[in-house]
């Protein structure tokens, strides 16, 4: 996913570039949950034994998973999955990958699941299943007093995160549109990290980025008023925790997090983050709308 530009990620912005500070202000503190023997009991031998699961996940991606200025991976993501792993008695152990080995690495074993504010798409279900946790919808910006309209773009240089869904589906759909109408294509600028996505739209070398919503909000909140939304929130999808096939692990991670939606402990989390807008009451496997 991220290729750092000029070094940004907490965007404090210092001589035209934006310094690489990805910790923009206090974590939340984590919501104590207690394990519920009869879901620990359905962990698969192989990780009971082991007491954690190895999650893939790419980072930064404020607020859902990034570092902090000690190092440590934190974020919404972070938090949630700590939670379901304490119902189910065990650890999580996070790995960092580029974003788009994420998915093979769990079809090869390498990790017990992926996590990395992954939209669950039919095309991704034919490779892996997905146990939904959030909602999030697309979220442009722009320049604060730019007039960017994401339905008419035609021409703009459009910035987004490489292997997203706004870079393979979303903004390349609007491009085609373009065309079709006879029209300048949108250019699209892909970076292996959102906040060089970020950085590019702060320092004027795009007209817009677009991101998954909760990312896009955060991104505005950290910048200062130097970008501002450009558009509605659209195109609303579920992210999804990417197990392999068939795996047992992918209901007892849906029984899990759904215990936390009843207990209203997961409700906690979201608003800890402010990101409870997209917080669901169901998790479901497999839950992308074609």
């Amino acid at each position: 996913m991220r290729r750092i530009l000029c070094g940004l990620a907490g965007v404090l912005l210092t001589a035209g570039c934006v310094t690489n500070i990805e910790d923009t202000g206090p974590v939340p503190p984590k919501v104590a949950v207690q394990t519920v023997p009869e879901l620990a009991a359905r962990l698969p031998p192989g990780i009971a034994a082991a007491g954690e699961v190895v999650v893939g996940v790419n980072v930064p991606y404020q607020p859902n998973e990034y570092r902090d200025r000690h190092g440590e991976i934190v974020g919404f993501d972070i938090d949630l999955m700590d939670a379901v792993t304490a119902v189910l008695g065990i650890r999580a152990r996070y790995t960092e990958s580029a974003f788009e080995k994420i998915i093979p690495a769990v079809q090869a074993g390498t990790y017990d699941l992926g996590m990395s504010s992954i939209t669950d798409t039919p095309e991704r279900e034919e490779q892996v299943d997905f146990v939904t946790y959030f909602t999030a919808g697309v979220q442009w910006a722009q320049r604060t007093g730019d007039d960017i309209d994401p339905e008419n773009a035609c021409g703009a240089r459009v910035a987004v995160q490489a292997t997203t869904v706004e870079h393979i589906d979303e903004v390349p759909a609007k491009s085609e549109a373009c065309i079709a109408a006879g029209k300048d294509p949108i250019i699209i600028d892909a970076f292996d990290e959102q906040s060089a996505v970020t950085n590019a739209l702060v320092l004027g070398q795009v007209d817009a980025m677009s991101a998954d919503s909760p990312v896009t909000a955060y991104a505005i909140k950290q910048t200062d008023g130097k970008i501002e939304p450009a558009g509605p929130v659209f195109d609303a999808a579920p992210y999804g925790w990417a197990v392999a096939k068939g795996s047992p692990l992918g209901p007892l991670l849906r029984d899990a997090v759904q215990y936390l939606m009843d207990s209203g402990q997961y409700r906690q989390i979201t608003e800890n983050w402010g990101v409870q807008e997209g917080a669901l009451g169901t998790s479901v496997i497999n839950g992308a709308r074609s």
